[in-house]
């Protein structure tokens, strides 16, 4: 039952309510967590009691709030939980650098950094740098050598480029066991040696996106622990609610760290960002592959339906992968350690093994998402011996479709979420060389899917975190290389693209009855944006932020009147005051 009388009320303003008729209105009235009414200012100011707060919102522009398809929430708050080494110039520089953290470091702990480099890319590395090579273990021990010291690699798809670094001085290369005598634990690794004795200069070089070393060579270096990812998470709300977003869907799926990190969140009552998680499986802990499927079966049937949780924080689906890469199995030797990644690397199997796994799945109701295009033929083949077409399972990250894969994830019943971060904004031009021109179309063919009646979900993957980038690729098409329009005719317009990133989201986690729109009954969850998405212009869109963000009738964020974001989020139940709009 949603209170008579409201508790806030937004008005003279532009609210974009992507209900069924796409309806305008220039108020709204919040009533607890939910929306009492949408209309005109007049007649819900009417409606005001003495407790009513109200915002004069100066014509800005309210939106749903937005939620991420494909979110990897979590890892933004964590790059502030190790020694930032941004800004350097040169190895002196990094010396000195190091040598400052050192002075705070009691003697013996170990000192790790982020990645060289400018965030949130580390890009142009060994060359920005005034030596323009690698710094070696020589450097960091003029730094110090009472410390272990290990320079971190950046998780690869930040960049999307090869190769990734990291750099130890001799304390952890000591401390870890590695000398001219360790030998690379995959090929896709080099322990760089110097040529005059054959022993490491401290360097590492990794082809491959998700580094290895860290969890093999090094494994001694401190990983993150629950205590930071708890800390992290609610650093990364803050963030997430800074552009717009309030809700987030986890479809890599979540190891167990992670989800502790949200339930501790959850338990303080910290979170201010709705989150819906897949389950992560650490296939390599279960014994068998008749075992994984009994597991499934048995002790995995809580993830069925809407699983577990509440509309803050839920549980439900399972992540699944074809994959038997030995690199990967090395990787899950560090559990419960996840890094960077936070899903489990293990959570791939062979796929005759997975076909199995996902047939049960589907009699137990269990909800499946997919990441790359080989799953689309695996979801195929459970179809033909348990139907999913009413399951809403999901395949992610789409990339390159033809019109016969469109036709076959609409007969399946398919949800698709995106990375246009990738797959039109970094690689776009990539794609189309490698298609050709005459099958450009079929790069990211969104305005295809909608027609063909299949709902998108856009996604960050938190490159970078807001939707607002997403939101502006679908409608630019434009990638960064040559500033080339890739396949321009699958453009959606900025209503579309707002309703992939809000409606569509909602669609996604089985909650379009309760948000992604604004309507009366539905979850005050809302945004007012630093410009009018639909009108601003076009190579603004994507550096809209959010001026006011509200989650469950409370407003968890609000922009200071410098035009910053303001210091941290307001916990659900609490209000932050001030800002660019009035307060009545």
């Amino acid at each position: 039952m949603i209170p008579s009388t409201p508790s806030l009320i937004l008005h003279n303003c532009k609210v974009v309510t992507l209900d069924d008729g796409d309806r305008s209105a220039d108020a709204v009235a919040i009533a607890g967590e939910r929306i009492a009414a949408v209309g005109r200012s007049d007649e819900l100011l009417a409606r005001a009691g003495t407790q009513t707060r109200r915002i004069d919102l100066n014509g800005k522009t309210v939106i749903p709030g937005l939620i991420d398809g494909h979110a990897h929430m979590d890892r933004e708050g964590l790059k502030e939980e190790l020694h930032s080494i941004e800004g350097v110039g040169s190895i002196a520089d990094l010396i000195e650098r190091i040598r400052d953290i050192a002075r705070r470091v009691p003697v013996g702990e170990w000192i790790v950094t982020m990645p060289l480099g400018t965030p949130p890319e580390y890009s142009g590395m060994p060359g920005a740098l005034a030596e323009g090579r690698w710094p070696n273990r020589h450097d960091l021990d003029q730094a110090t050598q009472d410390h272990p010291v290990y320079i971190r690699s950046i998780w690869g798809y930040w960049r999307h480029t090869l190769p990734l670094v990291s750099i130890a001085n001799s304390r952890a290369l000591a401390e870890c066991g590695v000398s001219g005598n360790t030998r690379p634990p995959a090929p896709a690794v080099t322990i760089q040696t110097d040529p005059a004795d054959g022993k490491p200069t401290g360097v590492f070089i990794e082809e491959q996106f998700m580094p290895l070393v860290e969890l093999t060579l090094m494994k001694r270096a401190p990983a993150f622990t629950v205590e930071q990812r708890t800390r992290a998470l609610a650093r990364s709300m803050g963030v997430y609610n800074s552009f717009g977003t309030t809700s987030v869907f986890e479809g890599h799926g979540v190891a167990a760290d992670v989800l502790a990190a949200y339930q501790d969140v959850y338990r303080r009552g910290l979170q201010t960002v709705r989150a819906n998680l897949v389950f992560s499986p650490p296939w390599s802990l279960i014994a068998s592959d008749e075992t994984r499927v009994e597991f499934v079966g048995a002790w995995m049937k809580f993830l069925a339906g809407r699983g577990y949780g509440d509309q803050w924080l839920r549980l439900n689906g399972l992540y699944a992968e074809i994959d038997e890469s030995p690199e990967n199995r090395l990787r899950a030797t560090a559990l419960p350690q996840t890094g960077w990644a936070g899903f489990n690397y293990d959570a791939g199997l062979p796929a005759k093994v997975l076909r199995e796994v996902l047939i049960e799945a589907a009699r137990c109701g269990i909800r499946v998402v997919g990441l790359w295009p080989n799953m689309v033929e695996l979801f195929a083949e459970v179809d033909r011996v348990v139907p999913i077409a009413d399951k809403r399972w999901v395949y992610s990250h789409l990339n390159v479709l033809n019109p016969d894969g469109i036709r076959r994830i609409r007969d399946l019943g398919l949800m698709v979420t995106t990375h246009t971060n990738r797959y039109i904004w970094k690689e776009g031009g990539k794609l189309r060389d490698r298609v050709g021109r005459a099958h450009e179309n079929d790069i990211v063919p969104l305005r295809s899917l909608l027609e063909a009646g299949i709902p998108v979900s856009l996604a960050t993957d938190n490159v970078p975190p807001s939707l607002f980038h997403p939101i502006w690729h679908v409608n630019a098409r434009i990638e960064r290389n040559a500033g080339a329009c890739i396949a321009p005719d699958q453009r959606l317009t900025r209503l579309e693209a707002l309703r992939c990133g809000s409606y569509n989201g909602a669609f996604l986690t089985f909650e379009e009855n309760d948000k992604g729109s604004i309507e009366t009954g539905k979850l005050a969850d809302m945004v007012v944006t630093s410009a009018d998405p639909l009108t601003v212009d076009p190579s603004l869109l994507r550096h809209i932020v959010a001026d006011i963000t509200i989650v469950g009738g409370n407003v968890v964020h609000q922009r200071s009147q410098g035009g910053m974001p303001s210091a941290g989020s307001t916990a659900p139940g609490r209000s932050n005051p001030g800002g660019p709009a009035r307060t009545e």
